[in-house]
């Protein structure tokens, strides 16, 4: 029987993980020592919602970085998806290609979807606001694609 996704909790230590990027450049999670970062797990490259949610997100990145909080996404895409997704959308942040689920299974988000009345595994669309400690301070379930930014900043000036 499969499970629904049950991502972590607030005042939870994050995960420690590492991956690269599509140019190669590594990233882990105590890259972000000191700083808040802002962990997206979205579905899949070039679909309406996931571009709407990075698009946002990079046209805020100087409100977002203004206030020392870095983006770092993660799907279960190969990292040449995400090359041509960061190409042709202008995103300078990094994407982490993530398609044996290592980094995704430690944060919670994959499981059980429903769409249309069919049942399939898949990633829980999830954002984890890390303060510079590695602690997740809030989890955006089912965040706003579209004005995600606004929901962060929100969020961490609350």
């Amino acid at each position: 029987m499969t499970s629904k996704p049950d991502p972590l909790l607030e005042g939870t230590k994050a995960p420690a993980f590492r991956s690269k990027t599509f140019t190669g450049q590594e990233v882990k999670l105590s890259d972000y020592k000191g700083r808040y970062l802002v962990l997206y797990f979205y579905p899949k490259d070039n679909t309406t919602g996931c571009t709407n949610q990075a698009k946002n997100l990079q046209n805020n990145l100087g409100k977002l970085s203004a206030k020392y909080i870095e983006v770092v996404g993660v799907s279960p895409d190969d990292n040449e998806s995400h090359r041509r997704f960061a190409e042709k959308h202008g995103l300078s942040f990094p994407l982490l290609a993530d398609p044996d689920h290592k980094i995704i299974s430690k944060y919670g988000v994959w499981g059980e979807k429903k769409n249309y009345g069919k049942i399939y595994m898949g990633l829980q669309r999830t954002t984890f606001l890390i303060n510079g400690k590695g602690v997740i301070e809030h989890v955006f379930k089912r965040p706003k694609t579209s004005e995600h930014a606004e929901e962060i900043l929100l969020r961490f000036d609350a």
